[in-house]
């Protein structure tokens, strides 16, 4: 891993659900803003790489008619921090896979597809709920015996999601995106510490402004666990990278964001072809069929 300069990061009091006025300010105001899922509460945490100027935060968020929640501003200095902020999350477990972190020092020995996961606190931990929904509909997927060779991970976290698939489908190569670039040291630590290295690549890239997701499109699976409202605003890029007759995970909604989501997915021309959730959140699989 490699070392950072200092960074300066804002905390934000946990939410019972996603704030989507409060999420686009954040994202105007910080550098990377990431979700941490909290069991039944998300958070919102802000990295810059100066101090923050907490009474510009303030006074932008008040002409935005917007009223911040209790934060705390940490200072994270040159050093790997990624080591030293390893989030220690349980085992996930799903029919098809068993997902661990780094720091399990015992794995069961079953039939189950293994992935050893370094998570830290900016990026998806695997326990999250969406994570799950993902995971199964991969598999899904794959047991309806789904030819898939060219796979992108969009807003990839550590990679899980490309890790599953390319464990799945051991001929296909994936592209793992994310805005982080720490996200996608991670991800690729990961896919090398998995024996993925040589199917998986990550690569920096605010959605899909990196042309290198460009230039390897079309894609016959993409993957996107994110949130709503990136979701909703990507669906044109998203659709015009997917191959016809390929097929697009999403998830990071809740249930009244489920018929946003894919009503401006249908308008690009994909169908739904299976809904699941897991308590309030929700997973769709698609097919785009023109």
């Amino acid at each position: 891993m490699e070392k950072f300069g200092n960074c300066w990061m804002v905390v934000f009091a946990p939410q019972s659900q996603e704030d989507e006025v409060l999420g686009d300010f954040l994202e105007d105001f910080f550098e990377v803003v990431c979700v941490n899922y909290l069991d039944e509460n998300l958070q919102y945490v802000g990295y810059l790489s100066k101090p923050v100027d907490e009474k510009k935060m303030v006074e932008a968020a008040k002409n935005r008619q917007i009223k911040l929640p209790e934060y705390e501003q940490k200072f994270l200095p040159a050093e790997n921090w990624l080591k030293k902020n390893v989030i220690k999350f349980p085992p996930l477990e799903t029919e098809d896979f068993y997902i661990y972190g780094t720091h399990e020092n015992t794995v069961p020995k079953n039939d189950k597809l293994k992935l050893r996961i370094y998570a830290a606190t900016a990026f998806g931990s695997g326990q999250h709920k969406t994570t799950q929904l993902c995971l199964e509909l991969i598999a899904f997927l794959f047991h309806s015996r789904k030819k898939v060779k060219n796979i992108l991970d969009m807003g990839c976290g550590s990679g899980i999601l490309a890790m599953a698939a390319c464990k799945l489908w051991k001929n296909a190569k994936a592209f793992a995106a994310d805005i982080d670039v720490e996200a996608v040291i991670v991800a690729n630590q990961n896919a090398k510490d998995n024996g993925l290295d040589k199917q998986i690549f990550a690569l920096e890239s605010n959605g899909f402004a990196n042309n290198k997701i460009l230039e390897k499109a079309p894609y016959q699976l993409v993957l996107a666990n994110i949130l709503a409202r990136p979701l909703v605003e990507m669906a044109e890029e998203l659709a015009n990278c997917l191959e016809k007759g390929g097929f697009a995970i999403l998830s990071g909604f809740i249930d009244d964001q489920v018929a946003w989501v894919q009503k401006e997915y249908e308008a690009q021309g994909l169908k739904a072809l299976k809904v699941i959730n897991n308590e309030n959140w929700y997973a769709i699989l698609l097919e785009k069929v023109k």
